[in-house]
């Protein structure tokens, strides 16, 4: 009697991760795949910009890279590598997204938008128009990607309190451990959202 044919694995979500900086939210999504607590697979990182630690992070971590600033070249080169949602990682580019990608270019923000969002607000910048504004509280947004600033549904905020004495770096190391724990939790909302 001949055994069962072996059942398939569903295939992993295939990310592609667009930065223009350190990589820190880069090394996050690995670390949570490499984990298990992820589900998904990092088929390609770009970047805008050639020589940043980001994609020394990206080679160390052994994930593909390209550079490319033009919008048409990017999306080119993820629809090669075949990827099923964009995360947006520290990316200072604002990405005109094609019609077959709508709907799977997810963005974080170091803010709860709307507020604090827009042109020129990433970053310190972020800290500190929320610190100069008062704020009571402070955090994170992961949100769909349309053709504005940090604009488009928001599938999920964390919240951070802005204690006395914070400045800018106090915040945002706040905030971007609101952050690890929001990203992967949102591209798992979104593989709800597209599932359901």
């Amino acid at each position: 009697m001949s055994s069962p044919p072996p059942t398939e694995s569903p295939p992993r979500l295939r990310l592609g991760i667009l930065l223009s900086g350190t990589g820190r939210t880069l090394v996050n999504l690995s670390d949570r795949i490499a984990a298990g607590s992820l589900a998904a697979e990092i088929a390609l990182v770009i970047s805008d910009r050639p020589d940043v630690v980001g994609l020394h992070r990206a080679h160390a971590l052994g994930h593909p890279t390209a550079v490319t600033r033009e919008a048409s070249a990017t999306f080119d080169l993820l629809r090669e590598h075949r990827v099923d949602l964009v995360c947006l990682a520290g990316y200072l580019r604002l990405l005109p997204i094609p019609e077959d990608f709508a709907g799977r270019v997810l963005n974080i923000h170091p803010s709860l938008l709307p507020k604090f969002g827009g042109r020129g607000m990433y970053g310190h910048h972020v800290h500190e128009a929320v610190l100069a504004a008062h704020e009571r509280e402070s955090g994170c947004t992961v949100h769909l990607c349309d053709d504005q600033y940090d604009h488009g549904t928001v599938l999920l905020q964390r919240r951070v309190p802005v204690l006395p004495g914070d400045d800018a770096d106090k915040l945002a190391a706040r905030v971007f451990a609101a952050e690890c724990e929001a990203y992967p939790a949102a591209i798992a909302a979104w593989v709800s959202r597209v599932a359901g």
